[in-house]
């Protein structure tokens, strides 16, 4: 948890050291960064980092979790159930639309979020990335139970299995289509547009084949 130091800083100062975390964690990961690069980065001294928070890991978990509210705050408009006449894939495949476009025009969050899926201290990744998935399951239930309750979904759904693929899909939704070798079959790398959406919606229908009624 941040110090209160890290509350009383002025809006602009405290925004200038989390982008310059979120820019050096995302590039390096959590073992890798450099506390010194984010001082600098940031206009602030090393020493003040440590008037914010306890450590680095400390400073990594709050970065981590800013990063995934960030991205919850901009997914929530489309977590709502499907309006009327809307299917539930169609509105859940655009959802997964919305969220590879997002990752796209924000790179900093994009990057957390590869730094918190693949980092190599399994301490590290459990301790950030517990959090981060209870706060897409916690958006993503919602949905699952409506769909079951409007019928789209079988009553004997496993919503909690299908949660636990949905937040394993999303960050991968999230790096491959703009990291090469991470989608051997699909190919999501490099694609947008309509192949994109063909693609990732290939993995939306996969994934709800067995539950859909």
């Amino acid at each position: 948890m941040p110090r209160p130091t890290w509350d009383n800083l002025d809006a602009d100062r405290r925004a200038r050291v989390l982008d310059a975390a979120m820019a050096e964690f995302g590039r390096h990961g959590y073992s890798g960064a450099s506390l010194n690069v984010v001082a600098r980065e940031a206009g602030v001294a090393k020493g003040s980092l440590f008037q914010y928070f306890a450590d680095k890991f400390d400073f990594f978990a709050h970065v981590a979790e800013q990063a995934s509210l960030r991205i919850y705050s901009a997914m929530h408009p489309y977590l709502e159930a499907p309006g009327d006449g809307e299917r539930f894939t169609d509105h859940f495949a655009g959802l997964v639309d919305v969220w590879i476009a997002y990752m796209g025009k924000h790179p900093l969050e994009r990057g957390v979020t590869a730094a918190t899926t693949m980092e190599l201290d399994p301490a590290v990744r459990q301790a950030v990335r517990e959090p981060v998935h209870r706060l897409y399951a916690q958006g993503l239930r919602p949905l699952l139970d409506a769909a079951v309750r409007s019928g789209e979904l079988r009553a004997t759904t496993d919503v909690d299995a299908l949660l636990s693929m949905l937040v394993l899909l999303l960050p991968h939704l999230a790096i491959a289509p703009y990291e090469p070798g991470l989608d051997a079959a699909l190919v999501l790398h490099d694609t947008s547009g309509r192949v994109r959406s063909q693609r990732a919606r290939r993995l939306v229908d996969t994934l709800f084949a067995g539950a859909l009624t």
